[in-house]
């Protein structure tokens, strides 16, 4: 079921931008079965409700710079939201971590950064352990592939029925 200000055509018109953001306004109104117009009308709105939260580029960064990624889970000595607020802010002043998630379970945050080498991430991580964040644990990941990169998602259930 949909809320009630999105319809099949704004699924459809999300969908499309999700795969190919640089398509052109014309191609786009074919794909969905609108006007030229009535489409832009549509992306304009979908952009300023927030539901169109910008456009990017997928870049090769390992074929610009040395790149080894590691995905770390973090976890906290204690769940204060002080605490939290401080790690917060600290890591987006970070450029190397490139995506942070708080997450619930065993660890309280997922992080993804960028380095040059595995002692670029140990400097960091010895910096985030160090900090006066409440940080008590960083567990390491080094990415070796990524199998299915993100490509946007799905924007309807898709429960299996049994």
């Amino acid at each position: 079921m949909l809320p009630k200000d999105i319809d099949r055509t704004d699924l459809r018109i999300l969908n499309v931008l999700q795969q190919d953001a640089r398509i052109t306004n014309q191609a786009l109104a074919d794909r969905v079965a609108l006007s030229p117009s009535a489409c832009l009308r549509r992306v304009r709105d979908l952009e300023a409700r927030g539901l169109i939260t910008g456009y990017r580029a997928q870049v090769a960064v390992d074929r610009i710079r040395t790149a080894t990624i590691v995905l770390a889970q973090v976890t906290f000595g204690r769940h204060a939201l002080d605490s939290f607020g401080e790690f917060d802010r600290r890591i987006l002043d970070m450029p190397e971590i490139v995506e942070a998630c708080r997450i619930s379970g065993a660890h309280d945050y997922m992080l993804r950064v960028i380095v040059n080498d595995v002692h670029e991430w140990k400097d960091i991580a010895r910096m985030l352990l160090g900090g006066d964040y409440g940080v008590e644990r960083i567990v390491s990941h080094f990415l070796m592939d990524e199998v299915k990169p993100f490509s946007g998602y799905p924007l309807t259930s898709s429960r299996r029925k049994a």
